[in-house]
């Protein structure tokens, strides 16, 4: 008899960050001879074309994946970017647990062998374990964060200040260095009365019901938060579920869009090798800087005299959909200066293409997972600036342990000065510190080849969740033959 088809479906959240890896894990699960379907909550309720406009292009180019759209409810709320888009955001995604459940009733839940969900959709876990069917989830950021996030609701269980109250004070959590309880993610330094405060931790209490966790990293990069993660000690009295390491999902599907080679490829052509800083603050507004901060950079990068690709938006101020003067924004006559040898990108350019170019010496970047693991992967030294979500704790990591990166300290008081751009540019594009970040970020590089290569450990890790997945499938198959035929 024919083989039912194995299916796995995907649930991913309404973040581009988020969305991309998932689908990079969907052309894995397709390689490896699963059919994937995709339930997707109607990207129109949240008021970002970009997510849209990516699910559309992705949807295009992977035609073996089903997509399907969970039916959108009557009075959903718009979701805006304010304080309380976590609330929201949370609220909405358990309004569409019935949805996600009557999806998956309609596939006859025993062609499913497993349901992987956005770890900030971890709620749904809950739909599928009723279903009695495995349960996961895909972590989009680092190894590190995911061993935080864990053990951030026992930490405050003991007793002691909120975390807003506890300022700059280093946090002690097991398996990872000291770092600054401002900065952990802003949704816990909220109030611990606020709403926000309270579906966030909500959300990380639930992260040890799920059956298994994919993360975006690979062993070599964070070697001591995997070592912590398998740990006992790591939460006291609780075991974490299995966490497979299945990185670096290191994708340019974002960047598919363009037919021609972006302009700013061609021009780095005409650079000398590791020659050009690029600066890139990730892909949605809230990457935007203030003008003052915009000439702050122009200055530092004029001052430094080195090559830069500075990818620019403009200012949250200003209206979007007007097309920006740059020059009015900028100094006095730092364009025609600069001329030779910048060139400056309105909103957008091909990252991973960029990062991987000959050209490319070093990367300022605002420590998003994604884009960390992409100057990883291109073995380019960065320099961190951190914004906001779990950004901040992603730098104590890059400067740290993994030793790729400086930091700009500036973004602490609010404003980074001219005079620390030009620093920092020139610390790790002449120093010899700068060589040594240089040299760690192109060993990283290699690592991360030889972790998705034949034998490597993110391959075994994802060979391990599929034996896991289905070893779990037929014990539910089993138990149905043993209950089922009376």
């Amino acid at each position: 008899p024919m083989e039912k088809e194995k299916t796995v479906v995907l649930y991913p959240g309404l973040f581009v960050s988020h969305f991309v890896p998932m689908m990079q894990l969907a052309g894995a699960l397709l390689d490896h001879g699963y059919a994937v379907s995709v339930a997707l909550i109607d990207p129109g309720v949240k008021e970002d074309v970009a997510f849209g406009a990516v699910v559309r292009r992705v949807a295009a180019s992977m035609p073996s994946v089903r997509f399907h759209t969970l039916r959108a409810m009557e009075d959903t709320p718009k979701l805006t970017h304010d304080a309380r888009f976590m609330v929201r955001y949370l609220d909405l995604l358990s309004r569409y647990n019935e949805r996600l459940h009557d999806f998956l009733c309609s596939m006859h839940a025993r062609n499913v062998h497993a349901v992987v969900v956005d770890s900030v959709s971890n709620e749904a876990l809950r739909v599928v374990k009723r279903l009695g069917i495995p349960g996961y989830t895909l972590f989009t950021s680092s190894a590190a964060t995911f061993v935080a996030f864990a053990q951030l609701p026992t930490v405050l269980a003991e007793g002691g200040a909120s975390f807003k109250e506890l300022g700059d004070t280093p946090l002690e959590l097991f398996g990872l260095p000291p770092m600054p309880a401002s900065h952990l993610s802003g949704e816990v330094l909220e109030d611990p009365e606020s709403d926000t405060y309270k579906a966030t931790m909500a959300l990380l209490c639930r992260i040890p019901e799920a059956d298994g966790t994919l993360v975006n990293t690979f062993e070599s990069l964070e070697s001591r938060a995997v070592a912590a993660l398998r740990d006992p000690r790591c939460i006291p009295g609780r075991a974490l579920p299995p966490v497979y390491c299945i990185g670096p999902f290191v994708s340019s599907i974002a960047d598919a869009e363009a037919k021609e080679r972006h302009e700013c490829l061609a021009w780095l052509d005409g650079q000398p090798d590791r020659s050009v800083v690029f600066l890139c603050f990730g892909s949605i507004g809230t990457g935007s800087h203030s003008e003052e901060q915009l000439r702050e950079i122009a200055v530092g990068l004029d001052k430094s005299g080195h090559r830069f690709l500075w990818v620019v938006r403009a200012p949250a101020s200003h209206d979007p959909g007007a097309d920006t003067d740059l020059d009015a924004l900028l100094p006095d006559g730092f364009m025609e200066r600069t001329n030779a040898r910048g060139l400056i990108v309105k909103l957008w350019a091909p990252q991973v293409e960029v990062l991987r170019h000959k050209a490319t010496g070093a990367f300022v970047t605002h420590c998003g997972w994604n884009s960390v693991l992409e100057g990883v992967t291109a073995g380019v030294p960065m320099l961190c600036w951190p914004l906001y979500s779990e950004q901040k704790m992603n730098k104590v990591h890059m400067v740290g342990d993994m030793g790729i990166a400086a930091e700009m300290v500036g973004w602490q008081q609010g404003l980074v000065k001219a005079g620390e751009v030009e620093a920092k540019v020139r610390l790790v594009m002449e120093s010899e510190e700068g060589r040594e970040l240089r040299a760690r970020a192109a060993a990283y590089k290699e690592a991360a080849a030889t972790a998705c290569d034949d034998g490597g450990t993110s391959r075994l890790a994802f060979a391990q969740f599929l034996a896991d997945v289905a070893s779990r499938q037929n014990r539910v198959c089993s138990e149905e033959a043993i209950h089922g035929s009376r």
